[in-house]
């Protein structure tokens, strides 16, 4: 074995780069989430992290992280299932069953993990796993691992869904598996028919939550309160990352696949715990949404249409979204970079998605404008694409 040939199979290939002049990717962020940003070293609007309620960076959650820490430290420095399981660990996990609505919550480092770990603990060769075709790369590869047949459906398309349910008939068991709000456009699953086509073919519904919890439903409750389903008997899986403004990742369901997930998932089992700070943070922001939900949300969801109404008259066209998320089609990867760097260089911060986070030629450039955002600093936003086509 030559080890020269084994360095050269990862170099990574800046050419795309180099023909758009500019990487938008791993931007060095020198500032918490504030009305204005500091990345490497220059004033920037937020449009592109997942601080929906704008909260990440609020006094309540620091002062509920300083308190932790002063108590438990950083870090309890084992797993959960050895001395990482902390009074406040059990409590959040509670609390936050209770707030989805769902007997019980296991806590994972992150979502990705607590996706990627889920399907080699509950299903096998014998199973098939009926995923929309557009979900997250965590469930994607969670799915892979466990070794069962993969049936594909098109996005949102509840004829194609019904017959994977079909040919599902011959399984062990049939998995449903989708998100709630699809990242890159925005979209909302039609989760009333996915839950009932379960039902009808004894099928099990796993639901990604990561950007619906604290962003739809009445009081923010996220897809279950949104959809008003009452007594899921599937799997439900969020990020405590994005509109929960900390770290970390839940699953919840019912007390049996759990306690289940407790002493079977390698990816709880063996990494350590969530830090304290965050737990403590979590704790903290449920009750602030608790309280201020329906502000938070009601200035989000004006700052989504102000900035979605200036896009379409400016010809710039925008996926069909129906949540707090805006979508830029953008073309190939070059014209998504390029496009990118315009709005970079008017001191925007966006995410732009490439192939293969998305189909070659259907890039998109996303934005969040989250509820700490001011009225004049959106208007500076606005102003700033509208000099991008002048």
């Amino acid at each position: 074995m030559n080890l020269q040939q084994f360095y050269q199979r990862f170099n990574v290939d800046y050419e795309l780069v180099r023909k758009a002049g500019f990487n938008p990717y791993y931007p060095v962020i020198e500032s918490g989430l504030d009305d204005i940003i500091i990345v490497e070293g220059k004033k920037f609007i937020d449009l592109a992290s997942n601080n929906y309620l704008g909260l990440a960076n609020d006094i309540r959650l620091k002062d509920a992280g300083k308190l932790a820490i002063e108590k438990y430290g950083m870090s309890l420095c084992a797993t959960p299932i050895a001395s990482g399981y902390s009074e406040l660990y059990d409590m959040v996990r509670h609390k936050l069953s209770e707030f989805v609505g769902l007997e019980n919550t296991i806590l994972y480092p992150s979502c990705y993990q607590a996706n990627n770990g889920l399907f080699n603990v509950i299903a096998g060769r014998e199973d098939i796993a009926i995923i929309d075709r557009c979900s997250h790369s965590s469930l994607i590869e969670g799915v892979k691992s466990a070794g069962c047949k993969i049936w594909p459906f098109r996005h949102n398309d509840m004829t194609h869904l019904e017959k994977g349910l079909k040919i599902s008939q011959k399984y062990r068991q049939a998995y449903v598996i989708t998100e709630s709000v699809f990242s890159t456009e925005g979209t909302i699953v039609p989760f009333n028919e996915i839950v009932a086509l379960c039902d009808k073919y004894g099928a099990l519904p796993v639901i990604d939550d990561s950007h619906g919890i604290g962003v739809i439903g009445k009081t923010g409750r996220g897809i279950l309160e949104h959809a008003d389903i009452k007594d899921y008997n599937g799997i439900y899986t969020a990020s405590l990352g994005k509109s929960l403004a900390n770290s970390g990742g839940m699953i919840s369901g019912k007390k049996e696949i759990i306690d289940f997930l407790k002493y079977y998932s390698s990816h709880l089992v063996y990494s350590t715990s969530i830090i304290p700070s965050s737990l403590a943070g979590i704790d903290a922001i449920l009750d602030i949404i608790d309280k201020e939900f329906p502000e938070r949300s009601k200035k989000m969801w004006h700052y989504t249409k102000l900035i979605c109404d200036t896009l379409i008259e400016l010809d710039y066209k925008v996926s069909n979204s129906s949540t707090a998320i805006t979508s830029i089609k953008s073309g190939n990867p070059l014209e998504t970079l390029q496009l990118t760097r315009k709005i970079f260089d008017r001191g925007i911060l966006v995410t732009p998605f490439i192939y293969p986070s998305v189909q070659y030629n259907e890039g998109r450039i996303r934005l969040i404008a989250g509820a700490n955002l001011t009225q004049p600093t959106l208007d500076k936003a606005l102003k700033a694409f509208r000099n991008i086509n002048d």
